[in-house]
């Protein structure tokens, strides 16, 4: 019943059909014919109207075939075979209402698993006493703060970003990760926001509100794709002109050769375009649910199209092909400065900062069990560094041109390949500097690799760091071309200027924003990166793991390829009938029965979109001869200050 009131055309043709057919058993053929007709000429006119609007907003369509077959076969007295075609376009919506929805199956799994409540354990209590005596208040999950402690029990799904306070945990996050192997936590550690708790209960600390927890970006970004229309969906309309052409054409030969124009009409009952319009959106459907299911959020089904013909795609250093997580290796002091005043200074002015290398600085001084002082005032400069005032002391801590302009005499310092270094000045006084050093991704290399054996032919890497220092990673990655010392508008005027395209970008932060948003395709590296990053990007990649960038190029590529393919498997079995009825051999009945044939095969090829493929299919491996850039690379030098990315 709720099938039939969720497709009342399906449910109103069958029902007429079935009274046709109970006219004609009871010797009525004339009432039944002409109300068959009658019923299939209303929904022509109403098929008519949808298409003459489409046709005015300049969007020419196929849907003329269908609307012309009904009317012919009515003409012509086959009106058995008018209400067939009925059935078979309203049953068309039904099996790619189907057919999506086994598409989404990823997508709509991530959202049915938002948790909605949360066991808040009530002020005034030790832990100690809120585990025995149950003083736990279930509240709504937007309704708990950061810092309140949390009860997950077995089973249940962590419901906001947060700090384990049991001694230790298990935690399947499959759905956030793709792992399926359980994780294992400790005291201390980070538990995000989707994962599964496992067969004990544990506490928890809140550190980020609903909104801004893991779980919550990711279904935002998931319901966000599962909306979204893409451009190729009406990908068989490129074909429309061509084909519906040669089904008149075929039905006017038929026609002429047996001088009956029922032959037209059987020509074009098979001509019918359910499997054209079917295929382009079930298969891009498909497409996003596999990339979901692989961490990879595409947020438009349009941006599949795209990523198949990426042909360059450019990169941010830090955080993306690097971990991101600079480790301090020395501290070089200047004047009457000790190691860790410099590192406590800088500290505490990084407290100040979202940059990347702040954290990292922040680390470092608490791994020295230094203390952070209180600023009076701070200012961050993006890209270029910070300023704070600590009792009456400036400290500028950042690039060494910006530190000195307020503390002269700074010395660059020696840097090895891969190190980078931050310059502190104090009340005026260079301090010396911080040598941390980034390494590159283990899967960078491979990664470089798998994208040329896409078919990338020039990869590039935008950085605000020193050229030297891009240039080791640049070596080390296989990359083909280097662009050092980039300010955000730096980077989107070099990807706009890039000559071979389409054009993907990478990156993860703040300041690659700009040119995420501008690339043909921009990909953020979601795990850890910003929000404006994610929102400015077309795919975001949930993981921690460069080679989903290859992955959603390879997604792209073989998404493309079954919607092509599905399309003309349903050109080519339409072709055929089309002939077969020319020449007299498919009866319109059996001509209506057989286009849902054709529409069960290219909806069935279509889902083999949700499936990986031949693994390996049109890469090379990253044993193969793939290696890039090691000689004869273009290195670009931007006149920028150096070090801070």
């Amino acid at each position: 019943m709720k099938l039939l009131l969720r497709y009342p055309l399906v449910a109103g043709t069958i029902a007429a059909l079935l009274a046709v057919l109970v006219l004609l058993l009871s010797g009525q053929p004339l009432i039944a014919q002409v109300s068959a007709s009658i019923y299939a000429l209303a929904v022509a006119a109403y098929l008519a109207v949808g298409m003459v609007r489409r046709l005015i907003g300049g969007q020419w369509g196929i849907d003329i075939l269908a609307v012309t077959a009904i009317v012919s076969t009515v003409l012509v007295g086959e009106f058995i075979a008018s209400m067939i075609i009925v059935l078979m376009m309203a049953g068309g919506t039904a099996l790619e209402d189907y057919a999506a929805g086994r598409a989404k199956k990823e997508l709509t799994s991530l959202l049915e698993r938002v948790p909605q409540t949360a066991h808040r354990e009530r002020n005034g209590s030790s832990a100690a006493e809120n585990h025995a005596n149950g003083q736990h208040e279930d509240v709504a999950a937007t309704e708990v703060r950061i810092g309140d402690i949390l009860l997950v029990r077995p089973g249940e799904v962590v419901p906001l970003d947060g700090i384990l306070l049991s001694e230790s945990g298990s935690f399947d996050e499959s759905s956030l990760t793709g792992e399926s192997l359980p994780v294992d936590r400790v005291a201390g550690e980070g538990l995000m926001s989707g994962s599964l708790n496992g067969e004990a209960a544990v506490r928890m600390q809140v550190t980020a509100l609903m909104e801004d927890s893991q779980y919550s970006r990711i279904v935002a970004l998931v319901k966000e794709a599962a909306d979204s229309k893409a451009p190729m969906v009406r990908l068989a309309d490129r074909y429309a002109v061509p084909f519906t052409a040669l089904a008149y054409l075929l039905g006017a030969i038929g026609w002429i050769i047996s001088g009956s124009p029922a032959r037209f009409a059987e020509v074009l009952v098979v001509a019918t375009p359910c499997p054209l319009l079917i295929a382009a959106p079930v298969a891009f459907l498909g497409g996003m649910s596999r990339a979901a299911r692989g961490g990879i959020i595409v947020k438009y089904a349009g941006v599949l199209e795209q990523l198949s013909r990426i042909k360059t795609v450019a990169f941010d250093k830090t955080g993306t092909l690097t971990y991101g997580r600079p480790a301090l290796i020395g501290v070089r002091t200047s004047g009457s400065f000790t190691e860790d005043e410099v590192l406590g200074l800088a500290a505490s002015a990084e407290q100040y900062s979202s940059h990347v290398l702040a954290a990292s600085v922040m680390d470092a001084a608490r791994t020295r069990g230094l203390v952070f002082e209180s600023a009076t005032e701070a200012t961050e400069f993006a890209t270029h560094g910070v300023r704070a005032r600590f009792d009456g002391r400036d400290v500028v801590v950042g690039k060494p041109k910006f530190v000195a302009e307020s503390a002269p005499g700074v010395t660059e310092t020696e840097l090895a390949s891969g190190e980078l270094a931050i310059y502190v000045g104090v009340a005026g006084e260079f301090a010396g500097s911080l040598v941390m050093s980034d390494p590159i991704r283990r899967e960078a290399r491979r990664t470089l690799a798998e994208l040329t054996g896409l078919g990338v032919t020039r990869t590039v890497m935008l950085t605000g760091d020193a050229l030297a220092t891009a240039e080791h990673i640049a070596d080390e990655a296989g990359l083909t071309d280097v662009r050092a010392e980039c300010l955000p508008p730096d980077k989107v005027e070099a990807v706009r200027a890039l000559p071979v395209r389409p054009v993907m970008m990478v990156g993860d932060g703040v300041n690659d924003a700009p040119v995420l948003a501008v690339a043909d395709v921009g990909i953020a590296m979601g795990a850890r990166g910003s929000t404006a990053a994610g929102e400015s990007a077309d795919v975001v990649i949930i993981l921690d793991d460069l080679s989903k960038v290859a992955s959603a190029v390879r997604i792209g590529q073989r998404t493309v390829k079954v919607a092509l393919q599905s399309i003309w498997i349903g050109i080519g079995l339409s072709v055929a009938l089309m002939v077969a009825a020319m020449a007299g051999y498919v009866p319109a009945i059996a001509g209506a029965l057989s286009q849902e044939l054709v529409d069960l095969a290219t909806i069935l090829n279509a889902l083999r979109a949700l499936s990986p493929g031949r693994k390996g299919a049109g890469t090379k491996l990253p044993g193969q001869k793939a290696d890039v850039g090691a000689t004869g690379r273009p290195v670009s030098r931007l006149p920028r200050s150096a070090e801070r990315s």
